[in-house]
């Protein structure tokens, strides 16, 4: 059967026994994933089969981070504590385990000839890891808030890391230091990407633009317009003649010289976490609370492939670029000590082991599904990757594209019939009976050193908490404002409704007029502060707002004020930690959010101010200036005990909101 459709959902599934924080795509064939959770695993799976191949255990954190190698033969996960773990996928077993970071981790990156890694954390700074020694070679700072993305060039010898603080940094490796920094974002900076050939640097942000780089010149050369949300996923097609951007809900094509938008869908896929192409489809992977999904793209019908499907060519070994500019030699050196001596290290800080050596032997590889796990990553795939051989390799797994359904037919449910053209699954159970019977196979399988089990994840424990959904209001559904027909009987099922329609539109009005009262009255007290700000008032603006007890006024003030930490000060904080505190007890999920938010900018800018005012001895004489301040710094610092107390009562919690509680905590610590 036929199909138009452009793109679709693939599966569904329960992923982890807690919230999912991290997941990635396999960039090599587009066919596996990783994801990370609050159950502290790496879990393995193959993209559209509903069962986890293998799981991955030894961190005593959250997992935060992940991210495959370059042939997908290895894992690195990165967690809240800030250790690194390196698995070997194909041994089942794990390689490194590496520690230094003071936060968490939030991106890694495999160096393309894949001895080296490097991470970028909350902490503010990037690492570059060498996997043989178990060291950090060099750590690079100057970004002033968390990395959000880093990648290496195709050649090796660069980085480019993107961070919250708006930035755009790249740093040399072979000299260890930074080369330039690009800064025409105007927001936090979500993801970088080098162009496979071209010296030619694509960022996307939360100012909804990607920008493009000229790496000779360090200089723009075009940006896309800010008519999408938030860019959160950015990749070149393998041919590099086109980039693809993945925003909320949307996904669009772009070319760079001129600047131009080729096509663009409406997905559905929320907030997306990652995107692949396999063949002539683009894979993408969102996660939300215990659940992944995935979607899948047909590039063959979208521009400027334009309904032909792409050509597979093997690129030369010196590509040459239509625009002129240098391209990447990313031939390998011909030897590994080349490769080592011209990565310039920390005298001061040499390589060594800082983790504990019995670390290793906790970590475990789970293997769930043997069969899949053989067929992916059986050790010949990488014999033959070294060897080179010439003939085709065995793909590891079945490479046909993704069916789409027919436009007229619903998503499937289930999981009852595998042998549907379009295998759409949601999943209720990762580790079933089925998985179960198949472990003496695993057993018996000698070529693994990993340790099977069989218990099924536990379900995650359910919160009192309204979750911040993107699609739906808290508590309300669409049904409750229609009309309620009658269900026709079997014999009369296609009788129409009786209710007319001037007594369906009556059923729906009913109580607009109080919804119309709630809102006008909540637009009026915004008239008001914003009044106050734009005179120049702003400490009256906020304590109007105070005054008219209205926490969603609170929260729609303080997501300007988080955007803007230059115009806080110790007079400021003093009067909102009060209300700060009550938001982080709200059982609304995004006011816990905003309240979350607004406490790091205080802790972040106040923090250290604080505690040297506390700590400091009495001055001599009269000093009305310092009275003062040490007046608001002793209110402030008794506020935030009080927020202390309830991140001690919440930091136990699962899911994204015990995860941001956490990290306050860590951030307490600047008052000890």
């Amino acid at each position: 059967m036929t199909t138009t459709k452009k793109n679709w959902k693939l599966q569904e599934f329960v992923a982890h026994a807690g919230n999912v924080n991290c997941l990635a795509l396999g960039h090599k064939s587009g066919r596996v994933m990783v994801t990370g959770g609050d159950d502290k695993k790496v879990n393995m799976w193959a993209v559209g089969k509903p069962n986890c191949i293998m799981s991955l255990s030894g961190h005593t954190s959250p997992v935060e981070a992940v991210r495959f190698g370059n042939a997908e033969e290895m894992v690195v996960a990165g967690s809240m504590s800030g250790a690194l773990k390196i698995w070997d996928l194909e041994a089942a077993k794990i390689v490194r385990t590496l520690t230094g970071h003071k936060s968490n981790i939030k991106s890694l990156d495999f160096h393309p000839y894949g001895d080296f890694v490097a991470s970028g954390s909350l902490d503010t700074n990037i690492k570059l890891w060498d996997i043989r020694r178990k060291g950090c070679i060099f750590t690079y700072k100057g970004h002033s808030n968390c990395v959000n993305c880093i990648r290496f060039s195709p050649d090796g010898r660069w980085i480019s890391s993107a961070g919250e603080d708006g930035l755009v940094k790249l740093w040399d490796l072979t000299a260890g230091k930074l080369l330039t920094d690009l800064k025409q974002h105007t927001g936090p900076v979500n993801a970088v990407e080098f162009h496979p050939n071209e010296f030619l640097l694509a960022s996307g942000s939360s100012d909804r633009t990607i920008k493009f780089w000229d790496l000779e010149t360090f200089q723009p050369v075009s940006s896309t317009d800010g008519d999408t949300g938030s860019i959160r996923c950015i990749f070149y097609h393998p041919e590099g003649s086109c980039i693809y951007g993945a925003s909320q809900d949307t996904f669009k094509v772009y070319g760079w010289e001129p600047s131009q938008c080729y096509d663009s869908l409406s997905t559905g896929w929320g907030k997306i976490a990652d995107i692949s192409i396999a063949q002539s489809q683009l894979i993408g992977a969102t996660f939300h609370q215990t659940n992944v999904s995935t979607y899948v793209i047909d590039l063959q019908k979208l521009q400027p492939l334009g309904g032909s499907p792409p050509e597979v060519v093997n690129p030369p070994a010196t590509p040459q670029s239509n625009s002129g500019r240098r391209s990447f030699c990313s031939e390998r050196p011909p030897t590994q000590s080349t490769k080592q001596a011209n990565l310039k290290e920390e005298p001061e800080d040499p390589p060594q082991i800082t983790e504990d050596p019995g670390a290793d032997a906790v970590s475990l590889a789970d293997i769930k599904d043997p069969s899949d796990y053989k067929e992916i990553f059986r050790p010949k795939y990488k014999l033959e990757r070294e060897e080179q051989v010439s003939k085709p390799c065995i793909p590891p797994i079945n490479m046909e594209p993704f069916k789409a359904p027919p436009d007229d037919s619903p998503p499937k449910t289930s999981v009852k019939d595998e042998k549907e053209d379009f295998p759409v699954h949601i999943v209720k159970h990762i580790v079933g009976p089925s998985v179960q019977t198949r472990v003496p196979s695993a057993r018996a399988n000698k070529n693994t050193t990993s340790v099977v089990k069989s218990e099924p994840l536990e379900p995650a424990k359910t919160q009192n908490v309204i979750p911040s959904k993107r699609s739906e209001p808290a508590g309300i559904s669409a049904d409750d404002f229609l009309p309620k027909p009658e269900l026709p009987s079997m014999a009369q099922s296609t009788a129409q409704p009786t209710m007319s329609e001037a007594e369906a539109i009556s059923s729906i009005v009913k109580g607009h007029g109080s919804m119309v009262a709630v809102m006008g009255n909540r637009h009026k007290n915004l008239q008001i502060v914003r009044a106050l700000w734009t005179g120049g008032n702003i400490k009256t603006a906020i304590d109007s707002a105070i005054g008219m007890n209205d926490q969603a006024l609170m929260v729609d003030l303080l997501n300007v004020l988080v955007t803007k930490p230059a115009l806080w000060n110790l007079d400021l904080c003093s009067i909102l930690l009060p209300q700060l505190k009550n938001l982080m007890t709200s059982k609304y999920e995004s006011y816990v959010q905003v309240g979350c938010s607004a406490v790091k900018v205080v802790l972040k800018n106040f923090g250290s101010l604080i505690k040297s005012n506390m700590v400091a001895p009495p001055s001599l004489g009269v000093d009305i200036t310092r009275e003062e301040r040490y007046r608001r710094c002793k209110e402030c610092y008794l506020y935030l005990t009080d927020v202390r107390q309830v991140l001690d009562s919440k930091q136990s919690m699962s899911g994204k909101m015990g995860s941001t509680y956490r990290e306050l905590k860590i951030l307490m610590g600047c008052l000890d």
